[in-house]
């Protein structure tokens, strides 16, 4: 005679049955996944971003001006904290872009 187990619907939370440094090693490693993961739906985005700034020239300084806005945003991404003069420059000219896009 064959004997049935009944499941459970309730899961059986692992977690519980280890020990703290177990615990928080898998907390990492779960949010190392997360991030990974996220950072390469971003990176897809900006691929997609890219290729569409790429597609066609700009038809006007406004669109012009966005393309450089993207462009520098990128490169003040690169730049140390430390860089201020340069993070200086680039928002001073990412105010310009703002300031005369609004006069067109």
């Amino acid at each position: 005679m064959m004997r049935v187990r009944r499941v459970n619907e309730h899961p059986v939370d692992l977690d519980k049955h280890r020990g703290m440094a177990a615990q928080k090693a898998t907390d990492i490693r779960r949010i190392l996944a997360d991030v990974e993961a996220n950072a390469k739906l971003l990176r897809d985005h900006q691929d997609v971003v890219e290729i569409q700034l790429l597609a066609a020239p700009a038809t006007s300084w406004i669109e012009a001006a966005a393309k450089a806005r993207y462009v520098l945003n990128l490169y003040a991404a690169q730049l140390a904290p430390a860089d201020t003069r340069h993070r200086d420059l680039v928002a001073a000219v990412l105010a310009d872009f703002t300031r005369l896009s609004a006069e067109c």
